[in-house]
């Protein structure tokens, strides 16, 4: 299956790049993240970039695109349509109406970080931008968090694709699981620097 797929990369040549654009784009515009991790196209595209099938630096250029691409147009469709539309029409995304409870929890527990955050997290990446967009978050504090959070996913994935393309095997096992990971240290880093800010504070209050 592996060879097969190689095979078939090679044969598609630069028209690979536009198969990992749309997977990255169609994830939050068509809710196809519901259906497919999202993280397994970006690993499956740096694996191929470490054959020396893709270039490294283009599938990231790709996929940064196609997740910002896409994460605007989930915004947009939010905005205009609402959360009536999704919820008629959802069945066709196999999407349920305690998928899109889950994402707007998130985003009232979150508020616009809910862009950033919902990047590393299945459920939330493909739902959270229709969910801001229906909420009428400002479309510059989304645009900030939602670049943020793509570029860091999409580098993220796309080197660790890359780095555990000598045992596919390997990389097989963490499709499903990066984002937690890696969201998991994020969450981390962000807590250290408010720890860190609040003892500060802390210290200034007291004359320290």
């Amino acid at each position: 299956m592996l060879q097969y797929l190689i095979d078939l990369m090679n044969r598609l040549g630069n028209w690979g790049y536009l198969i990992i654009f749309l997977g990255a784009a169609l994830e939050c515009a068509a809710f196809l993240g519901l259906l497919v991790p999202g993280e397994s196209l970006v690993l499956v595209a740096g694996f191929f970039a470490h054959r020396h099938v893709l270039d490294l630096d283009d599938v990231i250029l790709v996929v940064v695109a196609g997740a910002m691409i896409g994460d605007n147009i989930g915004y947009e469709l939010g905005r205009h349509l609402g959360r009536d539309w999704l919820l008629h029409h959802g069945h066709r995304f196999g999407l349920r109406e305690s998928h899109l409870a889950r994402a707007e929890k998130f985003f009232a527990r979150h508020g616009g970080r809910a862009v950033f955050l919902g990047r590393f997290v299945g459920f939330a990446r493909a739902l959270v931008p229709f969910v801001a967009g229906a909420s009428r978050m400002r479309y510059r504090q989304f645009l900030i968090y939602d670049g943020i959070g793509a570029v860091l996913w999409g580098v993220a994935f796309a080197l660790l694709g890359y780095f555990l393309g000598a045992s596919w095997h390997v990389a097989e096992k963490w499709v499903g699981r990066g984002s937690a990971i890696i969201g998991g240290a994020l969450l981390l880093a962000g807590l250290a620097v408010w720890l860190r800010r609040r003892r500060g504070r802390g210290m200034a209050a007291r004359g320290e």
